[in-house]
């Protein structure tokens, strides 16, 4: 089985899409449609890399990662943004402490790249 990814995403067709893309490329697939969800998905079984979107209800993409961040168990977890912000909310997601940052509408094969890249920096150095 791929990696694990954690999809977290409020709007259904939008989660259901991304879904369908990354299970596509063998990602073992989790979802969660706000932050608190989120939360506890990673409590539950800790993914291998977070897609998070920025704007839901009851806890927002901000409160989801500054909970990660302060928490030393979750602190490097791996967590890509997608969201509708644009280019204008890429620092604010790195100050938040993102990893990435893919704006929507995106390009499957791009948000592909980009969690191939995130993943294979967290990976160890080979010995």
């Amino acid at each position: 089985m791929g990696a694990r990814v954690l999809l977290v995403e409020d709007h259904p067709t939008m989660r259901e899409a991304v879904r369908m893309v990354l299970a596509g490329e063998g990602y073992e697939v989790s979802e969660a449609s706000d932050g608190v969800g989120a939360l506890a998905e990673v409590a539950r079984e800790r993914p291998d890399v977070m897609v998070l979107d920025l704007h839901m209800p009851v806890l927002d993409g901000a409160g989801v990662l500054g909970s990660l961040r302060a928490d030393p168990a979750t602190a490097n977890l791996p967590v890509i943004v997608v969201t509708a912000d644009g280019d204008e909310g890429r620092t604010s997601a790195r100050r938040l402490g993102a990893d990435e940052y893919v704006t929507k509408p995106f390009d499957p094969a791009a948000l592909l790249r980009t969690i191939a890249r995130v993943l294979a920096a967290d990976e160890p150095p080979a010995t």
